[in-house]
């Protein structure tokens, strides 16, 4: 199983949007950056525009499993940020389409 760190700091954040690679999926964008480490960086950012606390977590712990379940099909050396995307509604939120929009956009990015 490879292990995969959180980006924790605000520059960490910056530096994956900036200068990393944008693709689009259904309810989730992925933006990927290729970094020198030998393990991958993953990044959550739902906005509050989501929902409440409790909406958010449940965004965030759906995309953590799926992201999980991939992991050890993925290269290594790249951070990742996912983002939620405004207009996506929360009712349509569910394991199986957040699960193809990863498969769709890891084989668009070739990670997979």
């Amino acid at each position: 199983m490879k292990k995969t760190k959180m980006l924790k700091k605000n520059y960490e954040f910056k530096s994956v949007l900036t200068k990393g690679k944008y693709y689009a999926g259904g309810l989730i964008d992925i933006v990927v950056l290729k970094n020198n480490l030998s393990i991958n960086l993953l990044g959550l950012a739902i906005s509050k525009k989501a929902g409440n606390s409790v909406k958010r977590n449940k965004i965030k712990r759906i995309i953590r499993e799926n992201y999980r379940l991939l992991e050890n099909e993925m290269k290594t050396g790249y951070s990742f940020v996912i983002l939620w995307k405004k207009n996506a509604d929360f009712d349509k939120l569910s394991f199986n389409k957040i699960k193809n929009d990863f498969e769709k956009i890891y084989k668009k990015a070739y990670i997979i």
